[in-house]
Parts: structure tokens; sequence; C-alpha cells
């Protein structure tokens, strides 16, 4: 008996998983990625953050109030491994329904992303973060979690700003990280690595300005209530942006012209002094 309803529960599970995850339509990235850059400024233990278009993502994007719903660490060429159609896999991600799998960067060439760098990582390190993520894979979410999965059917979830961070984490223990950034976070947690700032006053050293943000901040030192958000946010994590490294001239830009015979646009007129 136990057993069947068992079964019952996975396979409602599995149905709420594939929902969450299917595409929303209407999306449109200002800045695609372009794999190839990627692929020459990304190193390993880099964290790429992704502007998900998948319905669990909307509601993500609302709870953290980011840009950022979905993210994945950059392993370099260490598995010797494509994805059916020559692309190698060299991002480990966590993924509502599927678990922690790995994919090729090339999965996000049509979405916005975003690099965040943690500055003076030690090559053992480095090593230990990129295997961390790895010896991972295979790892499967439990779809069993009914209750957790439900909630993000609501876009924007009707709950109190103190409240939202705390709606994230999904409550059923044993090792449910449905979200992507908290299998990264363990990680770096794994080698004493900082992501949010140190509840300090120390002078010189970084520190929440507010009593609300030391608060959040506390809460979150466990690995399950960190979002993509937190590595954008992080004074540890160098934010590299492709165009800039590989050298900008804005000089070197092809601006759009106005057509010939109608001139530069007239700016409008300015209004007349009304005396009284």
């Amino acid at each position: 008996m136990t057993e069947q309803r068992d079964t019952m529960l996975d396979r409602i599970g599995r149905w709420l998983a594939e929902r969450l995850e299917t595409e929303s339509s209407g999306y449109q990235p200002y800045t695609p990625s372009d794999p190839a850059t990627l692929y020459r400024m990304l190193r390993p233990g880099d964290v790429l953050l992704v502007e998900g278009n998948r319905r669990i993502s909307a509601a993500i994007k609302y709870l953290t109030q980011s840009t950022w719903s979905h993210s994945a660490l950059y392993v370099g060429d260490v598995m010797d491994e494509d994805d059916g159609n020559g692309r190698r896999k060299r991002l480990v991600e966590v993924n509502l329904g599927t678990g922690c799998i790995a994919v090729p960067i090339e999965k996000y060439a049509t979405y916005n992303t975003r690099i965040c760098r943690p500055v003076g990582l030690t090559p053992t390190d480095r090593h230990t973060v990129v295997e961390f993520m790895i010896d991972r894979i295979g790892l499967r979410y439990d779809n069993k979690n009914i209750i957790d999965m439900a909630r993000y059917f609501l876009p924007a979830p009707p709950v109190p700003v103190r409240w939202r961070r705390r709606m994230i984490e999904f409550g059923s223990g044993d090792p449910t990280r449905a979200i992507c950034s908290t299998l990264i976070a363990e990680a770096f947690q794994h080698i004493r690595y900082p992501i949010l700032p140190e509840i300090t006053l120390a002078p010189g050293r970084a520190r929440a300005a507010s009593d609300y943000s030391r608060r959040e901040i506390l809460h979150i030192r466990h690995h399950s209530l960190y979002t993509p958000r937190d590595f954008d946010l992080s004074p540890y994590f160098e934010v590299v942006k492709p165009t800039l490294a590989f050298g900008f001239d804005y000089k070197r830009l092809n601006w759009h012209e106005p057509d010939a015979g109608k001139g530069p646009p007239v700016p409008p007129a300015e209004p007349l002094a009304v005396e009284g």
C-alpha cells in the first residue's frame, strides 16, 4: 500500500516538475551570449548566471527581485563527454526534476548571461570546487516534494518581502537542491570561500549596512538559501563582461545613420517664456 502511494506521489511530482520546467513564451534577450566568446572568457570555478525563461524562473525572479533565475558552474574541459551533437559539456547545473547534470555552454546561446568569478582562488581550491560539482552529477531531486513545487506555480507569490527568501528554501531535507545556486553555494562553503559579507563592525571590512540586511545574511548562512542573485551582489565575486575584457573601443562602433536628405533629428522646441 505504501509503495503504491509513493509511486503515485512520484508521478504527480514529475508532472509538476515538467510543467515548471516548460519555457515561457515571448522571451527576447537583449544581449544573447556567444558560446565561443564565453568559452574564451570562462575559467573553471566561474559561476554563470542565466536569465531563465521557464515557468519557475518568473517566481524566482520575483522572490529574489533579480534578473537572474538560474546559475551553473563552469568546470572547463575536465569531462570528456558531449551532448550527442558534438558540443562538449563544460557546465554543471541543477534543474528541477532532473537534478544535477552536465550541459554544454551552447545551451545558453540565446539567453542573457553574466559571469561571476571568485577572486584569488588557489589552484587546489579551484580544483576542489570543480570536483565537488562533478562528483554530484546524477544527484536527483525528490519529485515527491509536491508542496515545495506547487508554490512556484504563482509567478508572483503573495508573500511579504521579509519572507520571500524563506519561501525559496525547499524544506524536505535530504538532498533536495531544486534551486540551482544552492549546490554551487555548498561547493564554495566547502572550501570556506565567502559569498555574502561578514557580519562585522571592524574598520575596513565588508559588512551589511542595515540591521535588516545583517539579519538576512545571518539567516542565509546555510547553503540551501543562496540564490543566483547572491553571486552577482557578492563583494567577493568579480563580474566579468567579455565585451570589455577583449578590448572595447566605442569609436569603432557602427551607428545607424539617418536616411539621406532627412538630416539629423530636430530637437524639441524650447518652451516659450510667459511674462506675468
